[in-house]
């Protein structure tokens, strides 16, 4: 059976909101934005809340993608709050959705792009409580969190990502055309310049026609599904995970409320120079200590550390032989045991002033 006939003869969204409700504990709230930003509204935010009952936890903000969404969390949220070793470290997980996707309402003026967002979030952890915390990104995730990280210093104590994209530069193309190039360095440009000028046709889109785009896909809810299964599909070594009933909940995330306000980012986010119609734009530099995980279905896979290292105080790289774009969906164990070795590390991670604030 296909998604079309499935979705109009089996698909129970009822059923769905059950399982999603028993399974994730879910909270609303209102979150202001400093008054020297020029976007002055305040934020409505949806967001997953799952406390452990370890009294060492960790404070952590897990921050989903594009075309993800809060649900992104569903799979790797009990390895965090409550791992099966009393040795490995815990936390406290906060995972919201970000304005425009899942239940998180679209900014209703321009202006709301990935500083906003790291705003709001850092904002919404104070709100709960968590003044010092960590980040863990993917995605869209992992661009928030070098704004976040860079703009909350004294908040954020470290990051993990993975979505440590680092764009090749005119020094390494040099090297790569006279065949200089590590081999590392030679599979990073490959599958990144791959990237962009096959696979990138979504983001100029969105970065450009977002809204004309948004009216077709409003008007095919099966269209919209196929936009975004295309970037599932292709980024997961087994798209077989994904059932019928996945691939139509992960679309109800953009469905519901409209997919322009998740196509929108991109074009916020080029106006403030995060993305360009080539690829991927500048970024602050993350001075605290960053760890990333390299999965072999992403288009930044083998980036070499020194290149993460132009980016980020990156103490720490994993990369794994298996695994993609969706990896706390796709392999949740993997990206738990990158996190907790990690944020486990607290002379690496810097993570022992949470220990010493409850002493």
């Amino acid at each position: 059976m296909d998604v079309k006939d499935y979705w109009a003869k089996e698909y129970d969204w009822d059923s769905v909101q059950s399982k999603l409700n028993n399974e994730l504990q879910q909270f609303t709230t209102t979150v202001s934005l400093p008054s020297n930003l020029a976007f002055t509204d305040a934020i409505q935010l949806h967001f997953v809340h799952h406390t452990s009952s370890r009294q060492d936890a960790i404070p952590l903000l897990f921050i989903h993608g594009w075309p993800g969404s809060f649900l992104e969390v569903k799979n790797i949220i009990k390895h965090l709050t409550n791992p099966s070793q009393d040795t490995d470290p815990a936390f406290h997980v906060v995972a919201p959705s970000v304005p425009g996707f899942g239940f998180s309402p679209a900014p209703t003026k321009p202006g709301f792009s990935y500083v906003e967002a790291a705003h709001a979030f850092d904002s919404l952890m104070k709100q709960l409580n968590y003044p010092k915390y960590v980040i863990q990104g993917g995605d869209l995730g992992g661009l928030i969190l070098r704004h976040q990280a860079h703009l909350y210093p004294e908040s954020v104590i470290s990051c993990h990502s993975n979505f440590w994209v680092v764009a090749p530069n005119s020094e390494d193309l040099e090297r790569y055309k006279n065949n200089d190039s590590t081999p590392d360095e030679r599979a990073t440009i490959e599958v990144y310049q791959g990237f962009i000028t096959k696979r990138w046709a979504y983001g100029q889109v969105q970065q450009t026609t977002p809204l004309r785009l948004a009216h077709g896909l409003t008007d095919s809810p099966v269209g919209l599904a196929m936009w975004i299964y295309h970037a599932m599909h292709s980024s997961v070594t087994n798209p077989s995970f994904w059932s019928l009933e996945d691939i139509i909940t992960w679309t109800m995330m953009y469905w519901i409320q409209g997919p322009l306000g998740g196509f929108r980012y991109y074009k916020e986010a080029a106006k403030e120079g995060s993305l360009t119609l080539y690829g991927f734009g500048t970024y602050p530099f993350v001075n605290q200590p960053v760890a990333i995980s390299e999965f072999v279905r992403d288009l930044w896979y083998r980036t070499p550390l020194d290149w993460a290292q132009r980016l980020g105080n990156v103490k720490y790289r994993v990369v794994h032989n298996t695994g993609g774009h969706f990896a706390a969906t796709e392999t949740p164990e993997l990206l738990a045991k990158d996190i907790r070795d990690f944020f486990g590390n607290e002379k690496l991670s810097n993570t022992g002033i949470f220990k010493s604030a409850r002493v």
